[in-house]
């Protein structure tokens, strides 16, 4: 009797589905489709735009599954893969565009008075918001953001601090202020 596919393990399954295995490759698909999604609206794509990118990246990795070692996780594996394309994209786009800066953007508290990561990372410049999400959600190393990015290395350090500086300013809960007057013992 086969192995059901939800008990294998993801480098069993790209295996698989280097092999030619769809059905293999669709429960890849299945397990980590909305972290690349997820990855990309971070990195600042509108929702469609992160579904199409998602699913061109899926199927450049199932052309490429053979190349899958399983030295890393095949989702951190996908993600680069996704966070890549969405570079080559706006990079695209920004050639026939014209750069249009981006207005303060008021941070949006939820009802306990805590921030919504999203709506955190909308506030940073674009070029942070792609460094801080491939470094910590695509899980890229600065020399390869650098590379990526066709940045100086320096740089790319800059935006992830900076951009990680910020997040922590943005995200860090209000202090609590007393509810009546402070009374002094004498």
């Amino acid at each position: 009797m086969t192995q059901a596919l939800v008990d294998r393990h993801d480098v069993e399954l790209a295996a698989l589905a280097a092999a030619g295995g769809r059905r293999e490759f669709g429960e890849l698909v299945r397990r980590h489709g909305s972290a690349v999604r997820a990855l990309l609206r971070r990195m600042g794509a509108q929702p469609s735009l992160a579904d199409d990118i998602a699913q061109d990246a899926f199927i450049q990795a199932f052309q490429r599954c053979g190349e899958f070692r399983g030295e890393g996780t095949f989702a951190a594996w996908v993600k680069r893969i996704a966070a890549r394309l969405y570079i080559k994209r706006v990079a695209k786009e920004a050639r026939y565009t014209a750069e249009v800066e981006q207005e303060d953007i008021a941070p949006a508290a939820d009802q306990a008075g805590l921030m919504d990561l999203d709506e955190a990372l909308k506030a940073l410049s674009e070029p942070e918001r792609l460094c801080v999400s491939l470094c910590h959600g695509a899980g890229m190393a600065h020399p390869e953001i650098a590379s990526a990015l066709n940045l100086p290395l320096g740089t790319v350090k800059s935006h992830v601090k900076r951009g990680l500086d910020k997040l922590r300013a943005r995200l860090q809960p209000e202090p609590a202020q007393p509810l009546g007057r402070t009374q002094h013992v004498g």
